[in-house]
């Protein structure tokens, strides 16, 4: 058994790039920055802080959804698999691109979870559902919980 999987939260670096099909179908392209901070060590060594760029493919309903909210400086949480092709560039060098073709994409703005575009359950659905909207409360950080969440652990 294998499992090919990424999961990724971070900002639209420009605006996507949509193609339409004579079949009707689209794809969206557009690249992602994600940053970890920098640190010091407790030797004084100091880590820069490290950002990546991580190019995102989208197909079907999911990229009519990238193309009408999806904007440079937006961020996103996407779910999907990683691929890998190849193509022999002018000079016939042959390259290869890492990319990530989403399955699941929410796009977040100030913290709150506005629209979310999924492909359907597991039984190989050709098309995604419509793009849903719900109101949860999202702390900007995943990792920090929202100021007036109250803790009730008892250590």
């Amino acid at each position: 058994m294998s499992l090919n999987k990424v999961i990724l939260i971070g900002n639209v670096g420009k605006d996507p790039t949509v193609k339409y099909f004579d079949s009707g179908n689209a794809v969206a392209n557009f690249n992602i920055a994600t940053t970890e901070r920098g640190y010091t060590l407790s030797n004084g060594t100091e880590v820069p802080e490290r950002t990546e760029w991580h190019s995102i493919v989208v197909s079907r309903d999911r990229a009519q959804f990238v193309e009408k909210w999806v904007k440079k400086g937006s961020l996103v949480y996407i779910e999907g698999k990683l691929r890998t092709r190849s193509y022999d560039d002018q000079s016939g060098v042959k390259r290869y691109v890492t990319e990530v073709y989403a399955d699941r994409i929410e796009f977040y703005s100030t913290g709150r979870k506005q629209e979310t575009a999924e492909e359907g359950g597991g039984g190989g659905s050709a098309t995604a559902p419509p793009a849903t909207t719900t109101q949860p409360s999202v702390p900007e950080d995943p990792f920090v919980a929202p100021p007036d969440v109250t803790d009730d652990l008892p250590f």
